[in-house]
């Protein structure tokens, strides 16, 4: 049986928007055979491959954000200097994007992340042993450039393996691991650093990350659709042109520079804000705080399926909407108050992030790994921009200061998000 197509769009795709259903889930017998459908045994290894390459990499990419203040009495550092040890990481991971991406597209996506795991696992266990606040940098910075294999490329292998009629519902998933992953790297340093030293509990992450890096190689099933393309830089170059003129993808990639400036700005310095007057916090309870990144493993797969009946605009915009209401609610002095903040802040995110980021390859039309690249290259320097600036607006301001800047870039990411939402779209057929 051939795709289910709206015979209104096939003849009139110009009066879609970039929100419309193109697909329904049934298709061919043909594709069933080669992409991963849900209910199947590769399904299953592929979702816990992936979840275990997101639980891993947030693990250790957000692992010392709890910690900060440590590394400030331990190191003697303000609160900005202290928070490098998250911005040199995620600037690296950045820069990283933009060669591993093409690099998956010329030699695969599987060695390519599994490569990265072990790379970040290890760079972790020696940072662990760090003396010195350089030593620590510098290990920081290479577990960034090791991670952008695997940020760069899982998104890039979801969109070419599953089949389309269940992308945004697999990318949900994936990104649930993510949220799941920052939760027990904040969790266990927290805890650990209250208890032993910021040593024990980064080494205890190293440990964590090794075993992941270990269980992804064992399930991920090999790519079926993936084909081999030329590193040549006028190639690149040409493709890199391409995804620029695009009416959706530049913006895109703001959204995500967007969404992670204002997550990680807000997380760096709720820290210091819960460990002072009026809630004097210790560093353990601060630790179990993260439990709110749990709100991410329902709001990413739910905003997902929620795509297929309201549009991917709508459900960017409720998202951020729902950031914002979250960081009012972190105005109050109430523990009970703030934390549902939090919550909602969280949540928001992770279902902004998946919508985003799964838009990514659905309007990419060619070097899909490289498009990926590009909205995650932005997605990360706005953690390392946005999350050392707001250390400026803490300093001068306290949490009204850090507050207004977030809020800043949301009404930025919704004026954005309403754009996205009318650009039209052509028919992309499944093949």
């Amino acid at each position: 049986m051939a795709p289910v197509v709206n015979k209104s769009v096939a003849l009139h795709p110009e009066s879609l928007t970039d929100d419309d259903s193109l697909v329904s889930p049934v298709d061919s017998s043909d594709i069933n055979k080669t992409y991963i459908m849900r209910g199947t045994r590769r399904f299953m290894h592929a979702t816990l491959a992936l979840f275990c390459a997101g639980l891993s990499t947030f693990a250790v990419l957000y692992c010392v954000q709890p910690i900060l203040p440590v590394f400030s009495q331990s190191f003697h550092l303000t609160p900005a200097q202290s928070s490098l040890s998250l911005s040199v990481t995620t600037a690296m991971m950045a820069l990283g994007l933009l060669v591993t991406g093409p690099l998956s597209d010329a030699i695969g996506r599987k060695s390519v992340m599994s490569v990265s795991l072990l790379l970040a696992a290890f760079f972790t266990l020696i940072c662990a042993t760090m003396s010195s606040w350089e030593g620590v940098l510098t290990m920081r910075a290479l577990t960034g450039l090791a991670l952008s294999g695997v940020a760069a490329v899982a998104m890039t292998w979801l969109s070419e393996e599953l089949h389309p009629g269940f992308l945004s519902f697999s990318m949900g998933l994936y990104i649930s691991g993510n949220s799941i992953g920052g939760l027990v790297g904040r969790l266990s340093t927290g805890m650990l650093a209250d208890h032993f030293s910021w040593n024990v509990s980064l080494f205890v992450v190293g440990l964590f990350a090794l075993t992941a890096a270990i269980l992804f190689f064992r399930l991920l099933p090999p790519s079926q659709h993936f084909r081999a393309s030329s590193l040549h830089p006028r190639k690149l170059l040409i493709n890199f042109m391409f995804q620029w003129r695009d009416m959706g993808l530049p913006m895109l990639f703001i959204v995500g520079f967007i969404l992670m400036g204002s997550f990680v700005t807000l997380f760096n310095y709720v820290s210091y804000r819960f460990l002072s007057a009026p809630f004097s916090l210790s560093q353990t309870v601060v630790g179990l705080l993260s439990v709110v990144y749990l709100t991410g493993t329902y709001s990413s797969p739910k905003a997902g399926v929620m795509t297929a009946r309201y549009g991917r605009g709508v459900v960017l915009m409720a998202s951020l909407l729902l950031m914002l209401t979250g960081l009012i609610a972190t105005q109050f002095t109430t523990l009970w108050l703030v934390l549902p903040g939090l919550m909602l802040f969280a949540a928001g995110f992770f279902a902004a992030h998946s919508v985003a980021s799964s838009w990514v390859g659905h309007r990419a039309r060619r070097a899909r790994g490289q498009a990926s690249s590009l909205y995650l290259f932005f997605y990360y320097l706005g953690s390392s921009v946005a999350g050392t600036l707001g250390g400026v607006f803490w300093h001068g301001y306290g949490w009204a200061g850090v507050s207004a800047f977030i809020a800043v870039m949301l009404l930025g990411g919704l004026v954005l998000a309403n754009k996205l939402r009318q650009i039209p779209v052509l028919v992309k057929k499944v093949r």
